[in-house]
């Protein structure tokens, strides 16, 4: 199967990747942009993505309702 991991909104890529950092740094994963995310466990990488995508429903949630 062709993996297709192209950006659907290309000029958000440099948003996306400052909230990736921020929640990589509260959850104490120090140094994330610059870290081999293969030396991370499954678990780490995984909060982080799950982090993103709750934020990310979030923000399109408040946006529908109007309050953003």
């Amino acid at each position: 199967m062709a993996r297709n991991n192209n950006a659907v909104v290309p000029e958000a890529r440099a948003a996306l990747n400052q909230m990736k950092t921020e929640i990589a740094n509260e959850l104490g994963l120090a140094n994330y942009a610059n870290v081999d995310k293969g030396n991370l466990t499954s678990r780490q990488n995984g909060y982080v993505g799950g982090y993103m995508t709750k934020r990310l429903v979030e923000s399109a949630e408040r946006s529908l309702a109007g309050k953003a």
